[in-house]
């Protein structure tokens, strides 16, 4: 099917609770009664709480409906054929993000060896968690009216060190409790270095001339966007590391004969990038596993378990074969 794109601030189809169940208008807001369009409508599964729901005027819209959930955020549903196209885009750029690491890894070590708290230091620390730990970003937004928090808004509280190992524990999206650590002596010792270590001190602070600041989710894109030489972001770390988890703990278990045993194999290989990204299995599945990488699974092909500790380039030896 050929999309065409939605203006979501033009005419469309509107939603009106009737009973227990909901009417549709059109732009002249009559009541739709043809069976076709409340099917097309019913098939979107937009979901109950929504409300101010917009839904696009054609059948081809690359997006079919928006609506404002129950925390007063826009929200949007889009054409399959869409999320199937923005989604081969986003598994490209994250074995794109793989290939680029090395050099740009080289920049950061060097940064976090840095002495002092340099605004140059918390970005590195930044990038650092962001390739090893899969962090959230975080957004001061979403701090500010849910209390949940991603990496740039974490506070010293939130942080704690052992040694070598960074301790994180946060409330999280969705309510979730976030809870994992990372064996980094540098992250550790910029820990160590924070010019401020009350409680509620940013996590992220550097020291500019006595006065200390923080860098935000933009300052972080911006230096990954530099030190990369790509149109990369945090999320995209995120994708990388969910698909490395799955095609780890696939080569782990190894090729399977049977369906039962493919299906077993492949519900551990979820719950494992469930775990690195702190989501369900069925979100890092559709979300963040890379579809491939479980095709090629399912043909019999997993990255080399011997080479686990080199996974991105053999991520992408597995995919681009």
């Amino acid at each position: 099917m050929r999309l065409r794109r939605s203006n979501t601030s033009g005419a469309g189809y509107a939603r009106r609770r009737s009973g227990r169940g909901f009417s549709y208008l059109d732009a002249a807001g009559l009541v739709i009664a043809d069976p076709e369009l409340r099917a097309r409508f019913a098939a979107l599964a937009i979901p109950p709480a929504w409300k101010e729901v917009w839904i696009a005027p054609y059948a081809n819209g690359h997006i079919q409906a928006t609506g404002v959930d129950a925390a007063g955020r826009r929200q949007y549903l889009y054409h399959p054929d869409w999320r199937l196209k923005q989604d081969r885009v986003k598994f490209a750029r994250a074995l794109e993000l793989a290939e680029s690491l090395p050099r740009a890894r080289g920049y950061v070590t060097r940064c976090l060896r840095q002495s002092g708290a340099t605004r140059e230091r918390a970005l590195a620390a930044a990038f650092r968690i962001l390739d090893s730990g899969a962090l959230r970003i975080g957004s001061d937004r979403y701090a500010e009216e849910n209390g949940s928090h991603g990496l740039t808004t974490l506070q010293r509280s939130h942080v704690s060190v052992e040694g070598d190992t960074v301790h994180f524990a946060f409330p999280a999206k969705s309510g979730q409790s976030w809870q994992s650590s990372l064996i980094d002596p540098d992250v550790a010792a910029f820990v160590r270095d924070a010019p401020d270590d009350s409680p509620d001190a940013p996590f992220l602070a550097w020291d500019d001339d006595g006065e200390p600041r923080t860098v935000s989710a933009a300052d972080v894109n911006e230096f990954i966007k530099l030190h990369t030489g790509g149109d990369f972001t945090a999320k995209d770390f995120r994708t990388l590391r969910g698909t490395i988890a799955a095609a780890i703990s696939l080569a782990k278990n190894g090729p399977e004969e049977s369906k039962r045993a493919r299906a077993r194999a492949l519900t551990a290989a979820m719950q494992a990038a469930a775990e690195v990204l702190g989501n369900t299995p069925t979100i890092a599945r559709t979300s963040y596993v890379d579809p491939r990488v479980v095709d090629a699974f399912t043909a019999g092909e997993t990255i080399d378990p011997a080479r686990a500790a080199s996974a991105e380039s053999e991520l992408r030896r597995l995919l681009l074969l």
